[in-house]
């Protein structure tokens, strides 16, 4: 057996004849254990809480999206749209025409998007799962809207007298009076409303679901022309050679981006939050981490003529000073492993219990994930590392010869 280890784990087992020792060892080593654990936990809860800010953008968001490199619009013609039904690893496309409208109800209005999609919009996203109430209709003028925009404006279902009512300016150049009195500088339409979905604020006051054809129609748009197109894929093949593909397919008029793309603000955001939060925290281990330093220490000094003895005997300097470095390793990273421990239990039991809750119905989102595991216990042996080389470089032979 390696000598130095040896004695290292002899000293981590034995007891210090000083009562102070002992009382500074066990603060150090509880330190390292509620560092670790409040890291791993820390890190787990904004893993969970990534994942659930994008299960809502995740909803309307395809697996890749085209998306025009230039403008709001671009065309697809037939030819390139039975070239994408060709595409190995696509399971379905879906088109969508998307602008600013401005609707009323009444005595009501507020601007809002409407979204004009075709029938394999609802298979390739995941938008049916967040209907609330209503259906998405079978007839020609219906619309579904965020629970939002139905609480704002207070549209009933199925009101085919008074249907709410989506404006968008007229396309084209000229002063108001080119078009003549009985001209409107706007075009409208009209939308019965069949369903209402409802997923988080800022989403439930964003859109209204219409048929493309009717959006082209409103927005003065062929039957060619859509603001984006959307894609499902089966998963058997790469992503980057599906994207290949459909950018092969549709030229480079269009940019081809996945759901991190899609999502690039909200994305950074989070990975920005995660990132503070474990440097926060990793500052404080590294504040808690000196008592490792004290601690060797004043272990240096307790077992000072142990080590006299040990150097008498042939053991060199280098030696004993790696005797003190093994040991605060192995109080580092034994904390570390038991405050790991320790952080997935507590982070078990809140994704089997859901003991805390952001609401009566909501338990706090945590992920345990592997990844979280291996930075939190590389940032304790690499910060136990730091501590114990600079307390065992405390050993020299004028202390050994005092």
């Amino acid at each position: 057996m390696n000598f130095p280890f040896y004695i290292a784990k002899r000293y981590l087992r034995s007891k210090s004849s000083q009562n102070a020792v002992n009382i500074i060892n066990f603060i150090t080593f509880l330190v390292i254990v509620i560092g670790s654990a409040a890291l791993f936990i820390v890190l787990s809860a904004f893993a969970g809480l990534k994942t659930f800010s994008l299960s809502f953008t995740n909803t309307f968001d395809p697996d890749l999206k085209a998306l025009p490199v230039t403008g709001k619009h671009f065309s697809i013609t037939a030819t390139e749209e039975i070239a994408l039904q060709n595409i190995e690893g696509l399971t379905n496309y879906s088109k969508e025409l998307e602008e600013r409208a401005y609707l009323t109800f009444r005595e009501r209005s507020c601007i809002a998007y409407i979204k004009g999609i075709d029938g394999n919009y609802r298979s390739v996203t995941g938008v049916d799962s967040t209907l609330y109430f209503g259906n998405w209709g079978v007839m020609e003028y219906n619309g579904v809207l965020g629970i939002g925009i139905y609480n704002l404006l207070g549209v009933p279902i199925d009101n085919y007298q008074t249907p709410l009512t989506a404006l968008v300016p007229k396309s084209g150049k000229g002063s108001l009076s080119q078009l003549g009195l009985n001209s409107k500088p706007y075009n409208e339409l009209p939308l019965v409303i069949s369903g209402v979905y409802a997923i988080e604020e800022n989403l439930d006051k964003k859109y209204v679901f219409a048929q493309l054809p009717l959006v082209q129609a409103l927005l003065e748009k062929d039957s060619t022309q859509v603001s984006g197109i959307n894609f499902k894929l089966t998963g058997e093949i790469p992503l980057e050679k599906v994207r290949n593909a459909i950018k092969t397919t549709l030229g480079n008029k269009v940019l081809v981006l996945d759901r991190q793309e899609q999502n690039g603000t909200l994305y950074r955001m989070l990975n920005t939050e995660n990132l503070a939060t474990y440097l926060i925290f990793t500052l404080v281990l590294i504040i808690a981490l000196f008592n490792v330093v004290g601690a060797i220490i004043m272990l240096i000094l307790d077992k000072q003529q142990n080590s006299k003895t040990l150097y008498n005997l042939g053991v060199t300097i280098k030696e004993l000073r790696r005797i003190y470095f093994t040991q605060g390793i192995l109080v580092t990273s034994f904390g570390g492993l038991i405050g790991v421990l320790l952080g997935s239990l507590l982070v078990a039991s809140q994704l089997l219990f859901g003991w805390l809750k952001i609401t009566p119905s909501l338990a706090y989102p945590v992920e345990y994930n592997i990844m979280n595991l291996f930075v939190v216990l590389a940032t304790i042996v690499v910060l136990g590392f730091i501590s114990s080389k600079i307390a065992s470089s405390r050993i020299n032979r004028k202390l050994i010869e005092a």
